[in-house]
């Protein structure tokens, strides 16, 4: 098993037992997570992160990205908004490019706020290799039409994002982080389509880009 199917493998596990419960991480979650010699240690708003001890980010001026990588809930199949008719294979890409493109870019907006750090696309030794993964995408409401179906929801929906940073010139894993989020409304319920789907999605990813930011 590769180290991507491992982490999959385990965060999806983490998720039935509950990220947020130190108690819960099955041996499966930490030796995935640790793999390589990182150490569990404790990052505000984030579910789990684990680091190189020693390891510091202060060197790095800039952050290449790698492609997003999504995936849905394995447990649920999805129907569209506002009927029982199952996505298509290729409604169900729509969706999944479309949070990959949204993720991917609220992380390069966030970081190039400040001058300080630039989205590189070449490897060198002032720059962090950013490989997050989006796993257990759960949209509530799917709207894969022009967002002319509005549905009443209690929340969005659902995603978790698997974090890797590494040095890119050495390939060094420095941290691997897991954090899973919900677009609810605090208990209120509201009308959902495909243009509010986007909203929420983008919401949930600058607040990640934000924790990485001020990481760095």
């Amino acid at each position: 098993m590769t180290m991507t199917d491992m982490l999959k493998a385990a965060c999806l596990l983490a998720l039935t037992v509950a990220l947020t419960n130190a108690s819960a991480a099955t041996k499966e979650v930490e030796q995935a997570l640790s793999q390589g010699g990182l150490q569990k240690t404790k990052v505000k708003d984030i579910d789990l992160a684990y680091v190189r001890p020693g390891a510091s980010l202060a060197a790095y001026k800039r952050v290449k990205l790698e492609p997003v990588q999504v995936e849905f809930r394995k447990s649920k199949d999805p129907s569209r908004a506002g009927s029982a008719i199952k996505l298509s294979s290729e409604e169900r890409e729509k969706i999944r490019s479309n949070v990959a493109r949204v993720v991917q870019e609220e992380f390069a907006k966030e970081l190039q706020k400040s001058s300080t750090y630039q989205v590189a696309s070449d490897s060198g030794p002032d720059v962090l290799r950013v490989k997050p993964r989006i796993l257990d995408l759960y949209v509530n409401a799917p709207d894969v039409g022009p967002g002319r179906t509005r549905t009443l929801v209690s929340s969005a929906g659902e995603m978790t994002l698997v974090a890797e940073l590494s040095d890119s010139a050495s390939g060094q894993v420095l941290a691997r982080v897991a954090d899973q989020r919900d677009a609810s409304k605090e208990g209120r319920m509201y009308l959902v389509n495909g243009t509010v789907n986007e909203q929420e999605a983008r919401k949930i990813a600058a607040g990640w880009a934000q924790i990485l930011r001020k990481a760095l």
